[in-house]
């Protein structure tokens, strides 16, 4: 077996690709990656779920009902997902700094890794791009983000996404990599931009299915979903990213189908806190994560540490968080001043 470092050097193409998370997008993009003629080998933390899609070629617990192509291989050694020549992270957000930890005495220096989680890391405030170029300094980063549903992605329904990294050649020799027919990836060198689309987006998803489920009608949820896109304008503005990202799939695009969708698990969540259920009793009921729960008061508190008004977000946190009623947060939103329409 090669050296991961030796691979590294030597690769050209990426053609045995690592996915570091087994949930229900980490099987998703397991399934595109392999229909795009590439090896690849998915860690999965639960032996269950390993052992299901070896098997049956099925993940039963995150992604159950559909069916995998041949030739996905399971493991629970994260050395085995390593010796690869490219990994794309796919854990939760807040796992993102442990798991790549644990990688990082297994990975070649220079392998590129794509980052698959969308959210800001509680504490340090920082993005998942900064996390992963400090647990494993000197590789290449890239993100992926769009609006994709895994069920959707896994079923080889048509998606589109942005692949952004600094690299040029890097982000074309991936999305080779994952790219198929039905799922395309497009490129950019915007990575703050992509991620921060990738944040804020779930917590305004929650605010939109809040809304749903306090029956506010399509009128607030439009305006919700645009004056949110302004958020996300602004807090990547303040954090260096381009202006046009955020009109692309992993701004606008994915913002648009997170906000309506009860696919969506930031969505959903939001419309049963709408529909009078406490946070707690969604969270015990659930085996996957919506990440806008852990990402509300990342946000709030990052933009405010940059002079960024996140008025919605700001709300969502105050209702996860800090127990403002809902009705309250609504509030508080309407009587807000109306002024000049800004980004």
């Amino acid at each position: 077996m090669l050296e991961p470092q030796t691979r590294a050097r030597h690769n050209l193409d990426m053609q045995k690709i690592g996915i570091i998370g087994a949930g229900a997008w980490g099987t998703a993009l397991a399934a595109t990656v392999k229909r795009a003629e590439r090896d690849v080998i998915l860690w999965a933390r639960e032996p269950e779920v390993r052992d299901s899609i070896n098997e049956i070629r099925m993940n039963m617990t995150f992604l159950s009902g559909v069916a995998l192509p041949g030739g996905i291989k399971a493991t629970s050694d994260i050395a085995d997902a390593c010796d690869v020549d490219a990994v794309l992270i796919v854990t939760p957000a807040q796992f993102v700094r442990r798991t790549a930890e644990d990688m990082a005495a297994h990975l070649g220096a220079n392998v590129p890794v794509a980052i698959c989680a969308k959210g800001i890391e509680q504490g340090s405030l920082k993005l998942m791009s900064e996390v992963v170029e400090e647990a494993l300094p000197g590789r290449p980063v890239a993100a992926l983000s769009g609006p994709t549903f895994a069920k959707e992605v896994a079923g080889n329904l048509p998606t589109a996404v942005t692949l952004a990294c600094a690299d040029a050649a890097i982000a074309d020799q991936l999305i080779e990599a994952v790219s198929t027919r039905t799922f395309r990836a497009y490129r950019s060198d915007d990575v703050i931009g992509a991620e921060i689309g990738g944040a804020v987006k779930n917590v305004l998803a929650i605010a939109c299915g809040i809304a749903e489920g306090r029956t506010l009608g399509d009128n607030a949820r439009a305006t919700l979903i645009t004056r949110g896109l302004a958020e996300i304008a602004r807090l990547g503005r303040a954090k260096g990213a381009q202006p046009k990202t955020v009109m692309g799939l992993c701004g606008l695009g994915d913002l648009t189908l997170t906000c309506n969708a009860m696919q969506s698990r930031n969505f959903s969540l939001g419309h049963a806190l709408g529909s009078g259920q406490s946070l707690d009793e969604i969270m015990s009921s659930r085996n996957t994560v919506a990440e806008g729960v852990f990402s509300a008061e990342a946000v709030v508190a990052l933009a405010a540490s940059l002079g960024v008004e996140t008025p919605i977000c700001a709300a969502v946190d105050a209702i996860i968080n800090k127990g403002l009623p809902i009705d309250d947060a609504i509030t508080g939103l309407l009587d807000r001043p109306v002024g000049t329409e800004a980004v």
